[in-house]
């Protein structure tokens, strides 16, 4: 009885090698996944714990370093005499103030901007806040009552309600805040002095990027992790995902870690498993969140796994080598012949042929492989021999029918001939008419900047308009941005030669045509309309779907779907009484 290659390879590699190392490694693997989980996820949420710690230290900083200026002598003397209405004694005020802040701030690198805002001027480095007073920030301080504030990160364009800033690209879009009142004190010869009650108390804030707290969590925590600092409120303060600074994340397990504040767990998120590691800001109160996928921690135990498995299949593979050598030849020739072959055939080498030895499945797969190689060869060549005779059928039909034959020489004989009897209306119908043979008979049928199909449209309106005596007038809207666009040439004849020889068969005068011109999306879109008599459903179903007499239209259907793709087009709104709208589609 033959051996096939099914029982060989089953006898010799699956049950020798495969089946006890997979046994081996899955063991291996379940083993390893929960020593290493339980570990990371200790030594994760240390980092959130470590992390936070560092941030509430530098917050604890400027919480002290903003204390200090209840008791600055130069403040309380600047804002005990300052007079908000002389310009000069501001302007002199926030030199001295932008120093003593510099003086107290100006050494911590993660400060964006310090301020003191009153209602009347906004002391030290300059923004385009507006009237910073009005904000949200300004009356938490406010409300606070000298108590310093953490305002989360915000949108600069929102909380200052500076619309225009929109569409710019700032470096200050999104800041997190600390802000307080400021009630100046002096202590001078063992008596504390305090500010007039009528003198307005500024409040000092403080402005950091967000990207500040990121630096804390993106280079400690492992690769492939994420995480987010959010406020009591869901508000994101810092993420790793970009564009979630400000935005309220309300997902229900978040939800579920507010209501704790310090900890780790296993949680299933969208089907997959994280380790999930949270903590609580003692200064802010905002919850630090770091998780990361299970899955992704068995990356880091894997070379143990294949160590131990290199050596395992070592030893397994002497036992088994003297049985399994025969037969390995026997299988890896045919293949290494048959992806030589196949990589010949790929790179378009249908004439490539493998040798058959033998007569078993190798043989035989050798065999299928020869003759659906030619089979291939012959469908290829038919389809593409089809296909380009069929394209070039399809142009020289359309090409044929657009191409008119008139004699040029003959028309500037005759309007020489108008002219010299002072024929000026004849001799410009002819100057129009050449034009428009000339600009129709070009050897190629090439698409034409808008600008020159219009020029074409203007000597067709010409003509036609002397023929019928003025029976109808041209009004064009076209957007300026598509004179220079490409578009098929003689893209609105047909449609205005319908219009005129059918729409206004039954009008003596009054008859208008409408050419309209814009862009919308990905696409221009251009409109012929008229106020004729109008279409039957049925009509314009012929002329859109079937045979009919308006051959034009037809090829310019066909034209634009041969150009640009079955999705554009044209469509017709009609109906009998209502006049005639065709609406053309094209891509940018």
């Amino acid at each position: 009885m033959r051996i096939t290659f099914r029982y060989r390879l089953l006898a010799s590699y699956i049950l020798l090698i495969a089946i006890p190392l997979l046994v081996l490694g899955a063991l291996f693997y379940r083993t390893s996944l929960k020593i290493i989980t339980e570990q990371a996820q200790k030594n994760v949420y240390e980092i959130v714990k470590k992390s936070n710690e560092v941030m509430d230290t530098k917050l604890r900083i400027i919480d002290q370093n903003s204390m200090s200026l209840f008791l600055d002598k130069d403040l309380f003397r600047i804002f005990s005499q300052l007079d908000p209405a002389n310009p000069a004694e501001l302007f002199s005020a926030d030199r001295q103030v932008t120093a003593v802040l510099g003086k107290t701030f100006s050494q911590n690198q993660d400060i964006y901007a310090y301020q003191l805002w009153t209602s009347y001027f906004t002391f030290g480095q300059t923004l385009p806040q507006g009237e910073p007073t009005q904000s949200e920030i300004d009356r938490m301080a406010r409300q606070a009552g000298g108590k310093l504030v953490w305002v989360p990160t915000y949108d600069f364009v929102t909380m200052f309600n500076q619309p225009y800033l929109q569409e710019g690209n700032l470096e200050f879009r999104y800041l997190f805040s600390a802000a307080r009142l400021l009630d100046f004190t002096y202590l001078g010869n063992t008596r504390l002095a305090k500010m007039d009650a009528g003198v307005e108390r500024p409040v000092l804030v403080i402005s950091f990027k967000s990207e500040v707290l990121n630096s804390l969590y993106a280079d400690s925590i492992p690769r492939g992790s994420h995480y987010m600092l959010l406020d009591p409120q869901g508000r994101v303060v810092a993420g790793s995902e970009p564009g979630t600074a400000a935005q309220t994340n309300r997902e229900a397990w978040l939800d579920e870690l507010q209501q704790e504040n310090s900890g780790a767990r296993r949680m299933k998120l969208n089907g997959e498993v994280f380790i999930v590691c949270f903590d609580r800001s003692e200064v802010t109160g905002w919850l630090s969140v770091v998780w990361m996928p299970e899955a992704g921690l068995v990356s880091s135990f894997v070379p143990v796994i294949r160590t131990s498995l290199t050596v395992l299949a070592v030893v397994m593979g002497i036992v088994a080598m003297s049985f399994a050598f025969f037969m390995a030849g026997k299988i890896t020739k045919p293949i290494k012949r048959l992806l030589s072959a196949m990589r010949s055939v790929a790179e378009g080498d249908f004439q490539t042929r493998v040798e058959v030895v033998g007569h078993d499945e190798f043989g035989i797969l050798t065999q299928r492989f020869n003759r659906m190689n030619d089979r291939i060869h012959l469908l290829v060549t038919e389809n593409y021999e089809i296909r380009l005779k069929e394209k070039e059928a399809e142009i020289q039909a359309l090409n044929m029918q657009m191409h008119p034959h008139f004699l040029y020489n003959t028309l500037n004989v005759m309007n020489w001939t108008a002219i010299e009897n002072d024929q000026q209306e004849l001799s410009r119908m002819l100057v129009c008419l050449s034009s428009m043979l000339h600009y129709t008979s070009r050897k190629t049928w090439a698409a034409v900047p808008l600008s020159e199909e219009m020029n074409w449209m203007e000597n067709y309106f010409y003509i036609m308009s002397i023929r019928f005596e003025d029976k109808f007038t041209v009004e064009y809207a076209m957007d300026p941005s598509l004179m220079e666009t490409e578009v098929p040439r003689l893209l609105f004849q047909p449609f205005v030669e319908n219009a005129i020889l059918h729409g206004f068969d039954q009008t003596g005068s009054g008859g208008v045509i409408r050419i309209r011109g814009w862009l919308e999306g990905a696409a221009r879109y251009f409109e012929v309309e008229d106020n004729g008599r109008g279409m039957s459903r049925e009509t314009v179903d012929a002329i859109l779907h079937h045979k009919s007499a308006s051959v034009g239209i037809k090829n310019t259907i066909d034209r634009i779907q041969m150009t640009y793709g079955s999705e554009y087009g044209i469509s017709i709104l009609s109906s009998p009484g209502q006049g005639t709208r065709v609406r053309i589609t094209l891509p940018q």
